[in-house]
């Protein structure tokens, strides 16, 4: 009585767990991480797109295959089973059948290679960029150089901790919808829509790997090494990333954050950034003068 009354209580908390998981949209929204999401999140670039495509396509080739061997094994099953099949055969080549398994796996590895191939051209050759952006992975924050054409500037990027989120919201310098927890920054990269960027990557200390889902970019950041990437965010808003090779202690805590913006947002952030950028450029300049 007592593993009946058990079973009916398991059962009816699984119910209501799978009621509770019906009401909770589980697909995955654009830029940022979404609670029991099932897929990629949203794609915002061309080469995100190409991507989701080759994810779906190469889901869709798994799914034929796997059924396809599930009705050869209940056949067999069925077929060849010691009721159904008293005297076993005793065959032990079948020409055809060999020539086919060999030849349709190499097939299908051909039909996915074409479009991998593709992907590989289309991520690889960075085309003529309008915006150059070099990135340098520390543990544990990224900081962000703007080349010379967009003012010669740099900055530091560091994740918002609870107080500092929480006084961000309040003082509306944020959104609340647009500051998750433990992926809000303090200085965001600005970018513009519709614009071919450039990403320059490097490591300070260690590896660190900067990635950015929604944009399809997912690079190493190597000390004394410079790797190359690219992206053309197609809508404005705003688009999280982490790092995601593990490099020490606070792995965990260094959210990469793009937002992209109009033209002229950008033109007018441009402007104030080259000043707020270079005052505390000057600022650390004369502390480290004086602390000499």
């Amino acid at each position: 009585m007592r593993f009946l009354s058990r079973t009916f209580a398991t059962a009816a908390a699984t119910a209501l767990a799978v009621a509770a998981l019906a009401t909770v949209p589980a697909v995955a929204g654009t830029g940022m991480p979404s609670p029991w999401q099932m897929n990629l999140q949203g794609a915002a670039t061309p080469v995100a797109e190409f991507i989701h495509w080759f994810h779906d396509w190469l889901n869709i080739i798994i799914g034929v295959v796997t059924l396809f061997v599930l009705a050869l094994l209940i056949y067999v099953v069925f077929r060849f089973n010691e009721k159904a099949n008293p005297v076993p055969s005793k065959t032990t080549h079948n020409a055809l059948l060999e020539v086919c398994w060999t030849v349709i796996p190499v097939l299908i590895l051909v039909v996915i290679a074409i479009p991998s191939f593709r992907l590989l051209k289309l991520q690889l050759e960075v085309p003529q960029a309008d915006l150059t952006l070099k990135v340098t992975g520390k543990q544990w924050y990224w900081s962000y150089e703007y080349a010379q054409d967009n003012g010669a500037f740099g900055f530091d990027s560091l994740m918002l901790d609870e107080k500092q989120r929480a006084e961000a919201i309040a003082s509306k310098k944020i959104a609340e919808a647009e500051a998750p927890r433990l992926l809000a920054v303090d200085n965001e990269a600005i970018v513009p829509v519709g614009k071919i960027v450039r990403v320059q990557v490097t490591g300070a200390d260690v590896i660190h790997k900067f990635t950015v889902p929604s944009f399809g970019i997912k690079i190493d950041a190597i000390p004394g090494r410079l790797n190359e990437t690219w992206f053309k965010a197609e809508r404005e808003g705003i688009y999280y990333g982490q790092c995601s090779f593990i490099c020490g202690q606070n792995h965990a805590y260094m959210p990469i954050a793009f937002r992209v913006v109009s033209q002229e947002r950008y033109a007018a952030w441009l402007a104030e950034a080259k000043q707020k950028f270079a005052n505390a450029e000057d600022a650390g300049s004369k502390l480290a003068a004086a602390s000499k």
